[in-house]
């Protein structure tokens, strides 16, 4: 096999239809535009979901709720992965080293998962309750 021997399957593409070419193509005298009428014109045009002057749905129905730009971008950190790292202070820059986090992460936290046996101080990093208590027994701290 060779790429310039690569040619689509027979009957995969289809050749561009000739409008307004005589009756006898099915696409003669108005060529497939129907009769009158905006989009018969050239140049004819109107806006996604315009509905002729009508209100339009997107206005017509109620709007509840929204979306997060920062959804996503908020990281989960177990306890124990915090042990496999071999820092003692730890903040988001040494947990996207550690590709524990996403590099496009705003802000992380930490839960309760696992165990943590020896001391960590978190910077910049918030926590659970009891993933602070558990980073506490173990002699760490968190720092804002």
């Amino acid at each position: 096999m060779r790429l310039n021997t690569l040619k689509p399957v027979a009957g995969s593409k289809f050749g561009a239809k000739r409008v307004g070419r005589g009756g006898g193509s099915g696409l003669g005298k108005t060529a497939g535009r129907g009769h009158k009428g905006q989009s018969a014109r050239a140049g004819g045009y109107h806006k996604v979901g315009f509905e002729g002057g009508q209100m339009p749905l997107q206005r017509r129905l109620p709007k509840r709720g929204f979306r997060s730009q920062q959804q996503g971008r908020v990281a989960e950190v177990r306890l124990h992965a915090l042990a496999k790292l071999d820092v003692d202070v730890i903040d988001l820059a040494v947990l996207k080293a550690a590709n524990l986090v996403a590099s496009d992460t705003l802000r992380a936290k930490v839960f309760l998962a696992g165990v943590l046996e020896r001391p960590v101080t978190l910077k910049g990093i918030g926590a659970t309750k009891g993933a602070l208590a558990a980073i506490i027994q173990a002699g760490g701290k968190v720092e804002d």
